[in-house]
């Protein structure tokens, strides 16, 4: 394994307990969502000088941030009271949210244009049974929309067609409450459940229809650790990555997941980060290949940045 150091932090200055939930890294500089209900633009040369922007969400209790426009900064948020809102972190404070929807059931599924803050274009009811935990478009054809759900469904849908009994176009049962699930590539999908059993989909033709084509089964027992906090497909198309945590020994690891004639899990050249959040959980991390830098976030209330010794 090789390790990398810690060379900088910020941590959130409270006297309650608060984690930050996840990292969203966008061109200028990783932005975090907490559970005091901000959403914060960091500079990634100087974390500790803390945001340069800081916002109060109004979501009741955020849940989830997308980047919308990774190159200028636009960012989604969601949470508990069913609303979602667009905020362009370039614009003065008091501009920042720049379009706001309201949607519904967290088991429903919302398609909203973002030109018009009128209804829903589209709105599917009974896709899942259960919450909807993901979704994620298609890395090339952005009307294909991936979902998971508590219900354990990783459903496919075409999000052209409106008739709701035939817009899901392939499903694949992972059998669990689904955690996170996306496209790796253009035809196949990962699907990792909150039993952090990992499985591997293909919706192109010639495979079964909805059985998984690659089983890791619980990765606690394949890895040694503890948790999966998520994986992230490689922007140039080279596997993924898994970033993998073992709270107790103070551990975070990133493993390759590779493609060669079958996936893989590249054991090897995994990297480490050494002490990772102490004995908190690391709820998710983002990595800048140009840079060479790794950013994590956790349940610390920490975002630490990560780099090789020189």
């Amino acid at each position: 394994m090789y390790q990398l150091n810690c060379i900088d932090g910020y941590r959130i200055p409270t006297r309650q307990e608060v984690y930050v939930l996840d990292i969203i890294p966008f061109t200028s500089g990783p932005a975090t969502i907490s559970s005091d209900q901000k959403l914060s633009l960091f500079n990634p040369l100087s974390l500790k000088t803390g945001p340069t922007v800081d916002l109060l969400t109004n979501h009741g209790n955020i849940t989830c941030a997308r980047a919308f426009d990774p190159a200028n900064s636009v960012v989604s948020t969601a949470g508990e009271n069913g609303t979602v809102s667009l905020w362009d972190l370039r614009q003065d404070p008091r501009q920042t949210e720049v379009a706001r929807f309201t949607t519904g059931k967290s088991h429903e599924r919302f398609i909203m244009d973002v030109r018009s803050t009128s209804a829903p274009k589209l709105h599917y009811k009974e896709i899942h049974s259960d919450d909807v935990t993901e979704l994620n478009f298609h890395p090339s054809d952005h009307n294909i929309l991936l979902s998971g759900s508590t219900d354990g469904l990783v459903n496919i849908c075409d999000t052209r067609i409106t008739d709701e009994d035939e817009v899901v176009i392939q499903t694949f049962n992972h059998g669990s409450s689904i955690h996170h699930a996306a496209f790796l590539n253009d035809t196949e999908v990962y699907a990792i459940s909150n039993d952090e059993r990992l499985a591997l989909y293909d919706m192109a033709e010639g495979y079964e229809k909805g059985a998984a084509t690659t089983d890791f089964g619980d990765m606690r027992a394949v890895l040694g650790c503890q948790y999966v906090a998520n994986i992230f497909a490689k922007a140039n198309g080279a596997g993924a990555v898994i970033g993998a945590g073992a709270h107790e020994q103070q551990g975070f690891e990133l493993i390759h997941l590779t493609k060669g004639e079958t996936w893989a899990l590249d054991r090897d050249n995994s990297v480490g980060l050494q002490g990772a959040h102490s004995e908190e959980i690391v709820r998710s991390f983002c990595f800048y290949d140009e840079a060479q830098m790794v950013f994590s976030a956790g349940e610390d209330g920490f975002i630490k940045a990560w780099r090789a010794n020189a």
